[in-house]
């Protein structure tokens, strides 16, 4: 795997997951106005998506939903789901459904 097959994963995996940091922001803000919050269905299911590390960042770094349950743990569930899955990848290769390189 070259620099230019790990850029074109890195790329789109770093703007999820800033967009989802940026979600997660406009939410805690939402919450300190008295605002519309945005669901945690939808928090929930942008991490799902390949948005966990930002979830998960913007978790401890601005504190918010750190105490909710079951919100705390569904979310450090797709986290771990999230490294399973890269780490059978890496280590599998015969189960990816496309090689790395022709992404």
């Amino acid at each position: 795997m070259t620099i230019i097959d790990i850029t074109k994963w890195a790329a789109p995996f770093l703007a999820l997951n800033l967009l989802v940091f940026s979600i997660y922001f406009l939410d805690k803000q939402a919450a300190r106005d008295g605002r519309w919050r945005i669901s945690e269905r939808t928090l929930l299911t942008l991490a799902l998506i390949g948005g966990s590390l930002g979830a998960v960042a913007a978790q401890q770094l601005l504190r918010h939903k750190t105490r909710k349950e079951p919100f705390r743990s569904i979310l450090a569930a797709i986290l771990i789901l999230h490294g399973a899955l890269v780490a059978v990848l890496i280590f599998v290769p015969e189960w990816r459904v496309f090689p790395l390189q022709d992404f």
